[in-house]
């Protein structure tokens, strides 16, 4: 029989010197402690503290218990009350709190994953009750993990924390099994799940009573794919408003919260025998679907990591756009979050594809930190941490492989700059690409007449330009850009390609024209080479033959002339 209830209350003060006064009164924990947290964050108040409030039904007394304090510390002399060593669970209701149901999870991990269960389902279904009970070792076994440093925590003997908790989950089993026994729990598969919410959404345990409904109903699935199927067929068949629909998502949204904050869930959902990298991309997909699904239609980096999903996660998706499963896309997206700044690599053996995911996760999980799924900050800090992995030495070798040139190496770490970030990962990638452009390697294969100087020029131009737009500091990318421009001067004075266009059997506009896109960087890298057909392009520019040409041709003088501006030959 239940012999205690319990609320929580939020009391403030609204100046250092003030008294406390009662702010609100809730059955919910997680919203007493939210509601004092924004009191002190828009400067409302004060101070703020949350309490427990345990009533016995058989004395009609309170016990008091705070559970956090908020804001300026209380400098008012009182008398100090007995510091008390309960628990903060002390009766079955508290064992239903998100926070007691991820410690559940935490403690029984092996046996919910051997059995396929949710903590919710734990706490909400008899036969399962039954089951752990008669494992014996199992449920001792996670009383004693959380009662050694509880005991430690409050200079109590682990035997007398066992005590407390073994009574606490008894009383609990008890109601549960009892419930059951008088059939008291609503079977929302006969009954209609939006009729059952309107009945109970009345009684005081009514998130207890809908659970141990949803629980049952899930109960049969032979997944957890089939059980995130019966859940959105529960939220489909939710009543259309008003307290009951409230009742009835949130209570949908526990286990789904937990199924999709799993490994195992979240694999039976997008699929198994997906390496890292993919499964974080279909996770964002679907915890920012409305973000991502609109990034994919403008962003082609993102459309080409983007992996297509099942038919059950797109309908899950759809929930998830709107506001009413917003812990279920925070779970999703605390799991993304936490893999992007782990150790394991993204796309094994697959160097180029893991840069390519990560631009692409970038801008998706960017996207969704403006729809305040997750921190900015945060996002910053995973890619600044994941970026580390990306300018090690075996990252950076696995990622050139073998049978490249120089000069496609560099073109290579140009990207892979670009795609790091942080100012200390930025410093080492350009430190990759000083190593690669100063090498002899370098020099010779830019020198190689394995393609014509024009074409190697060209792209020792695309380098030299490249090499700005990565976001480097100028002291770490100018010296890269003119050792790649004095590359350039060797491979013009190799061919001598400014003297060979001034003499060319062509129009002196064209020659003009040519001169010019080398001289003003466009054609080749700034340095010896642009110099040296700046010089053969004011020689031309002067000839009465070119002038009467480009005057004959107001298009052409319109080119030349933006391409003498952007040489710096304008008077």
């Amino acid at each position: 029989m239940e012999r205690s209830q319990v609320h929580y209350e939020v009391f403030v003060k609204k100046t250092p010197a003030a008294g406390w006064t009662l702010e609100m009164a809730t059955e919910s924990r997680v919203q007493a402690i939210a509601v004092a947290e924004e009191l002190i964050a828009e400067r409302r108040v004060a101070s703020a503290r949350v309490t427990k409030e345990t009533m016995d039904l058989e004395t009609r007394e309170f016990q008091t218990v705070t559970i956090q304090s908020f804001g300026l510390p209380d400098n008012i002399k009182t008398k100090k009350a007995p510091e008390r060593n309960d628990p903060l669970c002390v009766t079955p209701q508290d064992l239903y709190t998100v926070h007691a149901r991820e410690r559940i999870g935490r403690l029984l991990d092996g046996w919910l994953a051997r059995n396929k269960a949710t903590p919710f389902e734990l706490l909400h279904r008899a036969d399962l009750v039954e089951k752990l009970e008669a494992s014996g070792v199992e449920l001792q076994h996670a009383i004693q993990k959380i009662a050694v440093p509880e005991a430690q925590a409050r200079g109590l003997t682990v035997h007398e924390i066992m005590r407390t908790f073994q009574g606490l989950v008894e009383r609990a089993i008890e109601r549960l099994l009892g419930d059951a026994r008088r059939g008291g729990l609503p079977d929302v598969d006969k009954e209609g799940f939006a009729a059952a919410a309107e009945r109970v959404s009345h009684q005081p345990d009514r998130a207890y009573l809908l659970g141990a409904g949803v629980a049952a109903s899930i109960a049969p699935a032979r997944d957890w794919t089939d059980k995130v199927s019966r859940l959105l067929d529960l939220a489909d068949a939710a009543p259309l408003a008003g307290p009951p629909r409230g009742l009835a998502l949130q209570t949908i949204e526990q286990p789904l919260a937990e199924i999709l904050g799993s490994a195992a869930g979240l694999e039976g959902l997008i699929g198994r025998d997906l390496d890292l990298g993919v499964r974080l991309a279909a996770m964002t997909r679907l915890a920012a679907s409305t973000a991502v699904e609109a990034l994919i239609r403008v962003e082609p980096s993102v459309a080409k990591i983007m992996p297509e999903l099942s038919e059950p996660a797109m309908r899950l998706g759809r929930w998830l756009a709107t506001e009413d499963f917003r812990a279920v896309r925070s779970a999703i997206a605390r799991r993304v979050m936490k893999e992007l700044n782990g150790p394991r690599r993204l796309k094994p053996g697959d160097a180029d594809g893991e840069i390519d995911l990560l631009r692409g996760l970038a801008m998706a999980l960017t996207a969704a930190s403006a729809g305040d799924l997750v921190s900015p900050d945060d996002v910053q800090a995973a890619f600044a941490n994941r970026s580390k992995m990306l300018v090690t030495g075996d990252f950076v070798e696995a990622y050139l492989g073998k049978g490249r040139t120089a000069v496609e190496e560099a073109e290579a770490l140009v990207w892979l700059v670009e795609n790091v970030i942080g100012g200390a990962n930025k410093r080492q990638a350009a430190r990759w690409l000083s190593a690669v452009v100063g090498s002899l390697q370098f020099e010779k294969d830019a020198r190689s007449d394995s393609v014509s100087a024009a074409h190697r020029l060209l792209a020792l131009a695309k380098l030299h330009r490249a090499v700005a737009r990565g976001g480097l500091a100028v002291e770490d990318y100018k010296p890269i850009q003119l050792k790649i421009g004095d590359i350039g001067g060797l491979v013009e004075a190799d061919a001598k390609v400014a003297q060979g266009l001034a003499r060319a059997n062509a129009s002196p506009a064209h020659k003009l024209t040519l001169l010019l896109k080398l001289a003003c960087g466009e054609a080749a890298p700034p340095g010896p080479a642009a110099d040296r057909a700046r010089i053969e392009a004011l020689k031309l520019v002067r000839m009465d033959e070119t002038r009467a040409e480009l005057a004959r041709s107001p298009e052409r003088m319109a080119e030349v002339r933006d391409l003498i501006q952007a040489a710096g030959l304008a008077a």
